[in-house]
Protein backbone atom coordinates (compact mmCIF):
# COMPACT_ATOMS: atom_id res chain seq x y z
CA UNK A 1 0.00 0.00 0.00
CA UNK A 2 2.76 2.54 0.26
CA UNK A 3 4.30 1.39 -2.42
CA UNK A 4 1.26 2.23 -4.60
CA UNK A 5 0.56 5.94 -2.93
CA UNK A 6 5.12 6.58 -3.11
CA UNK A 7 3.86 5.60 -6.99
CA UNK A 8 1.22 7.92 -6.80
CA UNK A 9 2.70 11.05 -5.70
CA UNK A 10 5.62 10.32 -7.94
CA UNK A 11 3.12 10.14 -11.35
CA UNK A 12 1.35 13.48 -9.96
CA UNK A 13 4.70 15.27 -9.01
CA UNK A 14 5.99 14.07 -12.54
CA UNK A 15 2.51 15.69 -14.23
CA UNK A 16 2.43 18.92 -12.56
CA UNK A 17 6.03 19.63 -13.29
CA UNK A 18 5.85 19.11 -17.07
CA UNK A 19 2.88 21.16 -16.60
CA UNK A 20 4.72 24.23 -14.77
CA UNK A 21 7.85 23.78 -17.22
CA UNK A 22 6.04 23.53 -20.47
CA UNK A 23 6.82 27.06 -22.27
CA UNK A 24 4.01 28.45 -23.80
CA UNK A 25 6.68 30.21 -26.67
CA UNK A 26 7.41 27.02 -27.70
CA UNK A 27 4.01 26.21 -28.37
CA UNK A 28 3.46 28.99 -30.63
CA UNK A 29 6.86 28.85 -32.22
CA UNK A 30 5.74 25.24 -33.28
CA UNK A 31 2.65 26.64 -35.22
CA UNK A 32 4.48 29.62 -37.31
CA UNK A 33 5.72 28.26 -40.42
CA UNK A 34 9.29 27.85 -40.33
CA UNK A 35 11.86 30.54 -42.00
CA UNK A 36 14.84 29.53 -43.73
CA UNK A 37 17.91 29.47 -41.66
CA UNK A 38 21.30 30.90 -43.34
CA UNK A 39 24.56 29.60 -42.06
CA UNK A 40 26.07 32.19 -40.45
CA UNK A 41 29.79 32.76 -41.48
CA UNK A 42 32.31 31.65 -38.73
CA UNK A 43 33.59 34.28 -36.70
CA UNK A 44 37.60 34.97 -36.81
CA UNK A 45 39.45 35.63 -33.85
CA UNK A 46 42.34 38.23 -35.46
CA UNK A 47 41.01 38.58 -38.57
CA UNK A 48 38.27 39.06 -40.56
CA UNK A 49 38.96 36.31 -43.60
CA UNK A 50 40.78 38.37 -45.83
CA UNK A 51 44.48 37.75 -45.85
CA UNK A 52 46.63 40.78 -44.86
CA UNK A 53 49.45 42.04 -47.13
CA UNK A 54 52.33 41.71 -45.38
CA UNK A 55 54.49 45.24 -45.56
CA UNK A 56 57.67 43.45 -46.37
CA UNK A 57 58.07 40.64 -48.78
CA UNK A 58 57.78 37.26 -47.52
CA UNK A 59 61.56 36.03 -48.17
CA UNK A 60 62.97 39.09 -46.04
CA UNK A 61 60.80 37.17 -43.55
CA UNK A 62 61.96 33.76 -44.38
CA UNK A 63 65.36 35.01 -43.93
CA UNK A 64 64.49 36.51 -40.78
CA UNK A 65 62.75 33.16 -39.19
CA UNK A 66 65.73 30.98 -40.45
CA UNK A 67 68.79 33.42 -39.00
CA UNK A 68 66.40 32.99 -35.36
CA UNK A 69 66.34 29.08 -35.46
CA UNK A 70 70.45 29.32 -36.32
CA UNK A 71 70.90 31.79 -33.63
CA UNK A 72 68.64 29.34 -31.30
CA UNK A 73 70.23 26.34 -32.04
CA UNK A 74 73.71 27.45 -31.40
CA UNK A 75 72.50 28.67 -27.94
CA UNK A 76 71.26 25.59 -27.63
CA UNK A 77 74.38 23.39 -28.36
CA UNK A 78 76.71 25.66 -26.15
CA UNK A 79 74.51 24.95 -23.51
CA UNK A 80 74.53 21.04 -24.21
CA UNK A 81 78.32 21.78 -24.72
CA UNK A 82 78.74 23.14 -21.24
CA UNK A 83 75.92 23.70 -19.36
CA UNK A 84 75.78 26.42 -16.66
CA UNK A 85 73.45 28.60 -14.62
CA UNK A 86 73.96 31.74 -16.59
CA UNK A 87 74.33 30.24 -20.21
CA UNK A 88 70.59 28.88 -19.49
CA UNK A 89 69.15 32.41 -18.43
CA UNK A 90 70.91 33.96 -20.81
CA UNK A 91 68.84 36.46 -23.70
CA UNK A 92 69.31 35.46 -26.83
CA UNK A 93 70.76 38.24 -29.58
CA UNK A 94 67.94 37.39 -31.97
CA UNK A 95 65.99 40.29 -32.69
CA UNK A 96 62.90 38.05 -32.99
CA UNK A 97 63.08 37.31 -29.43
CA UNK A 98 60.45 40.40 -27.46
Amino acid sequence: MAFALSLLGVAVSAALFAVATRDETRLQDAQRPRKEIQPAVPARFFADGRAPVPPVPVEVLVLQLERHIRLEQAAAEAFLHQPTRESLHSRTVSPLVH
